[in-house]
């Protein structure tokens, strides 16, 4: 046999090796899915609480509970910060330090940006809050992540004859039209908790809030009245329309996901010393 052939029989008997191994490779080895991280870039509703502030709870706290094991949450929300004041404060910058290819960067504002008498946190709906948000979607995308925007949740508040009443103003309308001119997935939160809280009324929903009775918690002593945060019942409902909407989106597969349908006690809920 000459060269040329022998050459050109071993490049044939390779090639089935070749095309076999490079789906695996893809998965990053063995098959398996590449692993990935959600980062939270949020506020108080979202964030970590520590022992100090329990029983008040941030739904990212919660959200583990329904994502498989390829998936982790690194959550970078933090009490009182807007889509400004995030930014200002370098938070942005040091999230997308830690973003890798294929993560997802979850960007709930909204609560604190309404304060606009507060000139380090308040911004304008269709123009300071959209300008900020464009500068998360550009930081993710500029690391081969997918950006999501989440319209911020719903405080609990009821009119006379019990109809959920909206709180946010144009914030959502104004993410609402980013993620469309931008081309960008949007979680609509707001809309979805305000139809849950509907369902479980001004009493189902006091079980959710931050609401206690004087003496019921040491952090508490004469009690709380909170519409805004959430307890260990509220987290849990808003971590599971959150990975719901994902799904929803086509952002995760139901393999990325866990417990859509299946009671989370709260109980499961810790809270870090500070």
């Amino acid at each position: 046999m000459s060269l040329t052939r022998r050459r050109t029989a071993a490049a044939l008997l390779a090639l089935p090796l070749a095309l076999s191994t490079t789906p695996a490779l893809a998965h990053g080895g063995g098959g398996r899915p590449r692993p990935r991280t959600l980062h939270i870039a949020g506020d108080s509703t979202a964030a970590q609480k520590y022992a100090d502030a329990a029983p008040e709870t941030g739904w990212g706290m919660a959200l583990p509970f329904f994502l498989g094991r390829t998936l982790t949450v690194a959550n970078h929300a933090v009490n009182g910060r807007s889509s400004k004041s995030f930014i200002d404060e370098g938070r942005l910058t040091a999230l997308l330090e830690g973003v890798r290819p294929g993560d997802l960067v979850l960007i709930q504002f909204g609560h604190n940006d309404e304060k606009t008498e507060d000139p380090a946190r308040g911004t304008d709906p269709y123009t300071t809050y959209q300008e900020y948000l464009r500068q998360y979607v550009k930081g993710a995308r500029a690391r081969r992540a997918e950006p999501v925007l989440i319209t911020p949740v719903e405080r609990r508040r009821f009119a006379e004859d019990g109809t959920a009443r909206p709180t946010h103003g144009e914030y959502p309308a104004a993410m609402r039209a980013l993620a469309s001119e931008e081309g960008v997935t949007l979680l609509d939160v707001q809309a979805l908790s305000l139809a849950r809280w509907q369902e479980l009324g001004p009493e189902g929903t006091e079980a959710c809030f931050n609401w206690l009775e004087p003496g019921e918690s040491p952090n508490y002593p004469d009690g709380k009245q909170d519409n805004t945060h959430f307890r260990p019942a509220g987290a849990v409902e808003v971590a599971r329309t959150t990975a719901r909407a994902l799904l929803d989106q086509r952002v995760l597969t139901p393999r990325d996901l866990r417990r859509l349908d299946e009671p989370v006690p709260g109980s499961w809920i810790t809270w870090p010393q500070t």
